[in-house]
């Protein structure tokens, strides 16, 4: 073997040695692709698929506070007591909230399956025990508002009554039931139609709230009392000028009656009005055999007497700021006047600023503080209050 096939063979061994390695070198594996959060568009803004289901999400909720003054309805200030010589004096009620809402939807062969919950967590003074304890702030506990599943129409769960919810609530103000409309929260069966041509109905079975009405004190409505719901029904029109709609409601606890018709105009962009009469029939509230939830109201007729109404409105002054006022008004002569301006400050953050005037025409020196009147504020022998709030809100 000469010197130069020795080179040319040594050379073929180190390029097919060179070969090898390169064949056998370690290959970098690339990396998975990321599962980004797709939207869903089907339902509204908001919504994203929860990753690897067809199920549509959505998460929001709100932050809230307010400070009320004066001795109207729910942010009634009452009293505190001086922490050095116990003495009565005023003072505000302060109230800040937060409310945690889910959405979901999902297309199924049998229609839309949707579920929706609200849960509100409270901090606020307790005005309720300010004679004893001074109107201490504390925690007020969380409360489940919504929970429910719907499939199709058909509607199961925690709600509000549709008594309330079909028909609509009594304006845009903060303080809306200072002549009350009806009851809320309940257990529902109940089933939504809609002809998609403007007309839609409801049907409802419901339960109540409450502890009941145990003998022998008066502790509000309650749940039924054996296995026969209370029953809602329905209807209602809708048209690009605004709506009618007419909601009954039978009460199987004191088998009586109530029902509500409203009209909703909508005059233009601007500037939106509503009327809203409600009627009850209250012979067994006035039955001596039988025993009566607070001042003669069941579930639904919550107001004074046979009769009610309210009326009310909103006005955009522009994109930021609207006003809201509703008057109320029933057979027991008790008069409610809210009115508020909302101003957006940026998306998603409002502020509410509200004034509120109640005269309870038929509260006299007999009248147990609490009782017969659905307000906290007026004193046995007085006929009317004032009060105010401001609320800040931030939205998301």
């Amino acid at each position: 073997m000469n010197i130069k096939s020795l080179l040319l063979g040594s050379a073929a061994a180190l390029i097919a040695v060179s070969g090898a390695r390169a064949a056998d070198a370690v290959t970098v594996a690339e990396p998975e692709p990321a599962e980004y959060v797709k939207i869903c568009d089907v339902y509204g803004s908001g919504y994203f698929y929860i990753p690897g289901t067809e199920t549509c999400l959505r998460i929001g909720g709100y932050v809230r506070y307010d400070i009320g003054v004066g001795d109207v309805g729910s942010f009634d200030g009452a009293e505190s007591r001086d922490v050095r010589d116990g003495d009565p004096q005023d003072t505000f009620y302060k109230k800040a909230r937060f409310t945690l809402k889910t959405w979901t939807g999902q297309e199924t062969e049998l229609g839309t399956l949707k579920t929706y919950t609200e849960t509100r967590f409270n901090f606020q003074n307790n005005n309720r025990y300010a004679t004893t304890y001074g109107n201490p702030a504390g925690n007020s506990g969380a409360s489940l508002n919504f929970a429910w599943i719907q499939l199709g129409g058909l509607r199961v769960g925690k709600d509000e009554s549709a008594f309330n919810t079909f028909i609509g609530y009594a304006g845009n103000v903060i303080q809306d039931t200072l002549v009350p409309y009806g009851d809320f929260d309940t257990n529902v069966v109940q089933y939504y139609f809609d002809a998609g041509n403007g007309f839609s109905a409801v049907v409802s079975l419901e339960e109540g709230s409450g502890r009941g009405s145990v003998p022998p004190g008066n502790y509000g409505v309650g749940t039924i009392d054996s296995y026969v719901p209370h029953v809602v029904g329905g209807v209602k029109w809708t048209q690009g000028w605004g709506a009618i709609t007419g909601v009954i409601a039978y009460d199987s606890n004191y088998e009586e009656v109530a029902g509500k018709v409203r009209l909703d105009v909508n005059v233009n962009d601007a500037l939106s009005l509503f009327i809203m009469a409600g009627y009850g029939t209250d012979d067994n509230y006035s039955d001596p055999t039988y025993t009566l939830p607070a001042g003669g109201r069941g579930f639904y007729k919550q107001w004074d007497e046979n009769w009610a109404i309210w009326g009310g409105g909103t006005y955009k002054f522009n994109e930021k700021t609207s006003f809201n006022a509703q008057v109320s008004y029933d057979e027991g002569e008790n008069l409610g006047i809210a009115a508020n301006i909302a101003y957006d400050i940026v998306p998603g953050f409002t502020i509410t600023a509200e004034v509120d005037y109640v005269n309870a025409g038929k509260i006299d020196e007999a009248d147990t503080l609490g009782t017969n009147h659905n307000w906290t504020g007026i004193a046995a022998g007085d006929d009317d209050a004032i009060g105010g709030m401001l609320r800040f809100q931030r939205s998301f």
